[in-house]
């Protein structure tokens, strides 16, 4: 039988099966006693171990069966759920997503897992797993040593800046230095060579940290991850002039060793080689619930369910482009010539295309939820690493997005959620003592607005202290005294997303080291969407990011200013109105007016958009009115000219910060119309 035709089918599979252990863990910590959720965990276990064996991989089929033995001791009571027994489980479950993910690149899903089905096999006798800690540490130092010539751990935040570097032609190196041993001033010296590299390129991280380095914490030898675009025997020239350094050893480092190799790492990589279509637009498949069915003797339906390559789903989505482009173009040449037989069959064209453009778009379209998911086990296990309380409170997760955006959105929200557990929230002591609740809250919000889907990350922490982040901006050469001196809470708070910023006390496994939030604005920003941050010094910060729906094909009103055309989408605007000139007032230096007993202000849009004016004002404004969230505003425009579907392009590499447009349209006459993005112009 030849198995390559079902391993896509395996691996998307494995993971659905995995996340669902995952998650039946998450509650059966917080309901020890319920068998229920032990057997779903069981269910799933018991299925991916049959899956691996078929499949022929016999490492991850048994670490599951070990996995099985020790939840069927639970759920006959043979065992009872503790804190201690959950660890190990979970950290089986973090290795067996290694293997899948090995798997899916390519690998033969091989891994070492001697400490963990030691652990597991004292479980199952009813002994405590850590008695297995000391007879494993030496067998699994050994094994990684053999694995990777990597010497160092790298978080999540490390491993994206090491990936996004090698994406932009900068290679990555571990550079072990060993001083002499008569060497005096060992923490003058590591400033030195520090000097030096970061002449070279960007420094990662050092092993041991930085304040242990300071304070000589450490024998003869440190070593420093760098990402440099320098030759390799160039850095070690340089580094080797600086007095009392006797060797210098550098090792290219293996961003893919790292990934199978680091237990921190477990960020789900969505793959694009592959993607679910479902009737009634249900993109993900619930094995479990299936499983659940033919268990009841029911008789299961065919598959309904095909894979589809994420690449042919682009190509269809471009051809419909065109043709929406050419959809406009007939439907302006049937009004020109006003020909019955043509003005119906262009009408049937445009329903039939209409519901061809649902099709595909909805195909594309995926739920946060698959990002989500993953969080409320990453916050568990850094809340216990912290020494925190944090509840997790998981708002709008059927919000859908892009698959595109989707696959490159989870790092990102994975940096914002662990910088809000390390410098948002306080420890337990200092939340009471400042009389809050213990147990400190992070929201993560999804909603749409417009064309737009907002992620919110909130926290009811400490908040950010604008001073501190300002005295850092200006001791690092980010702002000068002048700029200091007029910008905003807001303007100030954003400082902290440049690159190596971080005002840390003190340099943790999570955070603290002056990477990571920079990544999070590039990797933003190259989708096109943006970040922007509010926070209230002892009460809480809230990260929100803005990210394009990236539908191809929006609904638009045109509207006309001057003898220019601009489309406003559709699901931005409340309505349309005529507002008579004597009718607006004045408040605040705002022009505004009386919108069914709500003060909205108006932006002209000739004035925002320089648009040469030739005429004097009229008697009467034409008036757009637009929302974003609960805030509104009035677009005044010339006229308007009508709805239309709309092709959306971009304005290419050249023009990629225009204020206010999110893109152009072709219009039938061959016109060129510009997308307003009405959320850039409501603060």
């Amino acid at each position: 039988m030849e198995l390559n035709q079902y391993l896509e089918v395996f691996i998307e599979e494995s993971k659905e099966h995995l996340q669902s252990c995952n998650e039946r863990l998450l509650d059966l910590e917080k309901n020890p006693d319920d068998i229920d959720i032990v057997n779903d965990i069981f269910r799933s276990a018991h299925t991916l171990k049959g899956m691996s064996a078929t499949m022929g991989y016999e490492d991850l089929a048994n670490l599951t069966h070990q996995m099985e033995n020790v939840l069927d001791a639970i759920r006959n009571h043979k065992l009872s759920v503790t804190a201690e027994i959950l660890d190990v489980v979970f950290q089986a479950v973090d290795d067996l997503e290694a293997m899948v993910f090995d798997i899916a690149g390519g690998g033969d899903g091989k891994r070492d897992v001697v400490a963990v089905v030691e652990k597991l096999k004292l479980i199952e006798k009813g002994e405590s797993p850590v008695q297995a800690q000391a007879q494993t540490e030496v067998a699994a130092t050994t094994t990684t040593s053999n694995v990777s010539a990597v010497k160092s751990e790298y978080d999540e935040f490390e491993y994206t800046v090491l990936q996004q570097s090698r994406e932009q032609g900068f290679d990555a190196y571990e550079i072990t230095v060993a001083l002499r041993e008569d060497c005096l001033l060992k923490a003058a010296r590591v400033y030195m060579v520090f000097e030096v590299l970061e002449k070279t390129g960007e420094v990662i991280k050092s092993t041991p940290p930085a304040e242990q380095l300071e304070e000589e914490q450490f024998d003869q030898e440190f070593t420093v991850s760098l990402v440099s675009k320098e030759p390799l025997e160039d850095i070690k020239k340089k580094v080797m002039k600086v007095s009392e350094v006797e060797r210098v050893d550098i090792q290219p480092i293996s961003l893919e060793s790292i990934r199978h190799n680091n237990n921190s790492i477990v960020t789900e990589r969505v793959e694009e080689g592959s993607q679910k279509v479902e009737e009634n637009n249900d993109s993900i498949t619930q094995p479990a619930a299936n499983q659940k069915k033919a268990s009841n003797g029911t008789k299961q339906p065919g598959n309904k369910t095909i894979r589809v390559n994420i690449e042919r789903l682009d190509i269809l989505l471009n051809l419909f482009e065109e043709l929406v482009i050419d959809r406009g173009r007939l439907e302006q040449i049937s009004n020109d010539l006003k020909n019955q037989e043509l003005h119906e069959t262009v009408e049937r064209m445009s329903r039939c295309t209409g519901e061809l453009q649902n099709i595909i778009l909805n195909m594309r379209m995926v739920p946060v939820e698959t990002v989500f998911n993953r969080f409320p086990r990453m916050v568990r296990q850094l809340a216990r690493d912290l020494g925190k309380k944090v509840n997790l409170e998981i708002i709008g997760a059927e919000t859908e997005l892009d698959r595109t955006v989707i696959d490159e959105i989870g790092d990102p929200l994975v940096h914002l959620i662990r910088n809000a557990l390390d410098h948002g929230l306080e420890t337990p002591d200092v939340r009471k003592a400042k009389g809050k609740n213990e147990e400190g809250t992070v929201v993560l919000k999804a909603y749409h607005s417009g064309n737009h889907v907002f992620i919110e990350i909130e926290d009811d922490g400490a908040g950010i202290n604008r001073d501190k982040v300002l005295q850092k901006a200006l001791k690092n050469g980010i702002v000068n005294e002048q700029t200091a001196a007029t910008m905003t809470d807001k303007e100030v708070f954003e400082l902290i997303l440049a690159s190596g910023f971080s005002t840390a006390d003190v340099i943790s496994d999570v955070s603290g080291r002056g990477v990571g939030l920079d990544v999070v604005k590039n990797t933003i920003q190259s989708l096109g969407g943006s970040i922007s941050i509010d926070s209230k010094e002892g009460k809480g910060s809230i990260f929100s990011i803005q990210l394009p729906l990236t539908l191809s094909i929006i609904s638009v009103m045109l509207v006309e200013i001057q003898k220019e055309k601009y489309a406003v989408p559709l699901s931005s605007i409340i309505e349309t109105a005529i507002v008579k000139r004597d009718e607006i007032l004045n408040a605040h230096n705002q022009r505004v007016i009386d919108f069914r007993g709500k003060v909205v202000p108006l932006l002209f849009l000739k004035d925002i958009f320089q648009v040469p004016c030739y005429e004097e004002e009229d008697e009467f404004y034409s008036v757009v009115i637009v929302r974003k969230g609960d805030k509104m505003a009035g677009l005044v425009v010339d006229s308007f000219i009508g709805q239309q579907e709309v092709v959306l392009k971009s304005l290419g590499n050249y023009l990629t910060n225009v204020f206010a447009i999110s893109g152009a349209t072709i219009l039938g006459d061959g016109q060129v119309a510009l997308i307003v993005d009405c959320n850039a112009l409501i603060k």
